[in-house]
């Protein structure tokens, strides 16, 4: 099993849980978004509780499980700008299990411009143990209210390599308390997922949505797609690996900030 698998907490489901977040993107259609919580000018502590499933376990544009799902859980603790969490996914219908434990801090550069740093402690176990080491960082724009552009590096110590993500999210208020996203994300490989091919690796869109129950409860969704590009397409034919490399998707969560 790929030993680059991984899980990380998903914006919309690690921010606070009230209306002045309605139209932050969400980013919780892939594994990479590792937005947890915007920049917090008040020195206060917070506390996250996040139960999810997803139809399939796909990162870097690939199901990562042969087949089912994956439910998730997570812990996160929030102290000012710092965020603290750990991750445990399961799968639902093969012998697969991830631990995520990381730290990420957050940047406030402009009022319209957001970094983060982070790393990650990565523990898999299946049919084969592997573990990994990863360093994070993003950039998020908000100065334009309908349209949301960021930009996302993760390196990988095992690997030796790095993956980038470009994303454009449009966050729409349809509701009171009730949001929903359209967004696409053109991603590169760089010696991360193969070691053969660097450059692009797949194209995604989807739609997210989310629903404030109440100051303290999310309940948030997304549909995704991916189509296969160069770095996913001389995987599968070096695999000798025939049909469709597209992915479809789905996934629901449910989040307790307190």
């Amino acid at each position: 099993m790929n030993n680059k698998f991984k899980f990380s907490l998903l914006t919309s489901l690690l921010i606070t849980a009230s209306t002045v977040y309605a139209d932050t993107s969400a980013n919780i259609d892939d594994s990479h978004s590792r937005n947890i919580l915007p920049a917090n000018e008040a020195v206060d502590t917070n506390y996250l509780l996040d139960l999810g499933w997803d139809s399939k376990y796909v990162s870097e544009g690939r199901n990562n499980l042969d087949k089912g799902g994956i439910f998730w859980g997570t812990a996160a603790v929030q102290h000012g700008n710092l965020n603290v969490y750990a991750t445990l996914g399961r799968a639902d219908d093969q012998d697969y299990t991830e631990w995520n434990f990381g730290l990420e801090y957050a940047i406030a550069l402009s009022d319209t411009l957001e970094a983060t740093v982070g790393y990650q402690r990565l523990e898999f176990y299946g049919d084969e143990r592997a573990n990994d080491n990863e360093f994070f960082s993003s950039l998020t724009y908000s100065g334009i209210k309908w349209l949301t552009p960021s930009i996302a590096y993760t390196y990988a110590t095992e690997a030796g390599g790095y993956f980038v993500e470009a994303s454009l999210h449009s966050s729409w208020e349809l509701l009171e308390n009730f949001t929903v996203t359209p967004y696409v994300t053109q991603a590169f490989d760089f010696q991360y997922a193969t070691e053969d091919h660097d450059g692009p690796n797949h194209f995604q869109f989807g739609l997210e949505a989310e629903y404030l129950v109440n100051d303290q409860i999310v309940l948030s969704g997304h549909v995704s797609h991916t189509i296969a590009q160069e770095d996913i397409k001389a995987e599968a034919k070096a695999d000798g690996i025939e049909g469709s490399l597209d992915q479809t998707y789905a996934g629901v969560h449910l989040t307790w900030n307190f």
